[in-house]
């Protein structure tokens, strides 16, 4: 009730978001959020989801980072409410940053502002690799370098991609002292069954504390 009051729902985001489990998506300990992440914003855990469900983008099981990234823009307030906070503005898709005689396109660039900072997304359709760690890390510098203006907190990056293993996940985000994380996205909801059981889940700790206190 607190997140749906937060974010202003309407009835249909609400309903997304029961369905989609936005409120243990945020709320459970998280091992995708690098140390740099954590000691710049340390309540990043909650704003920033580790799981995406992309339903309404009706992704192709083979798609390209290019159909992925037109196909956000083009359903971007879909997306942003995925993302698990209206807080969060688009700026611009490929966004172009020029370092020495080189140009770099950061797939999609938001501003949060809840955490005053630019989000650089780089999309992936292929499993998490700690190299992408590398490229997203060199954009941050950029934009840091060359775009953040004085009164913005420094630049965080997220890598979405469709798979990631979680150790080594870990292993990448535990040396990595820029904002960072990494986040799965899937193409469809979670089933209703399993939604049904996680409610009733909390419903039984709901009742449970109250009985206690």
């Amino acid at each position: 009730m607190l997140y749906a009051n937060k974010e202003r729902l309407n009835f249909r985001e609400l309903k997304r978001c029961i369905k989609n489990d936005t409120f243990t998506t945020l709320l459970r300990s998280k091992k995708n959020l690098s140390k740099g992440m954590l000691k710049n914003y340390p309540q990043a855990g909650i704003a920033f989801k580790d799981e995406l469900f992309l339903d309404f983008l009706s992704l192709p099981q083979k798609h390209s980072e290019n159909k992925l990234k037109k196909s956000i823009v083009e359903k971007m307030k879909n997306f942003i409410l995925e993302l698990g906070s209206k807080d969060f503005l688009f700026v611009d898709m490929e966004y172009v940053l020029q370092v020495g005689a080189s140009t770099f396109k950061a797939d999609l660039l938001f501003y949060h502002r809840g955490l005053q900072a630019l989000v650089a997304i780089e999309l992936k359709t292929t499993k998490f690799h700690p190299k992408d760690l590398g490229q997203l890390e060199f954009y941050l510098e950029a934009l840091d370098r060359d775009v953040r203006k004085p009164n913005e907190n420094p630049s965080i990056g997220m890598i979405l991609c469709p798979s990631a293993d979680q150790v080594v996940v870990e292993y990448a985000m535990n040396r990595s002292m820029s904002p960072t994380l990494v986040a799965e996205y899937k193409k469809k909801l979670i089933p209703q069954e399993t939604v049904q059981k996680l409610l009733g889940e909390y419903c039984a700790t709901f009742d449970n504390g109250n009985k206690q206190g």
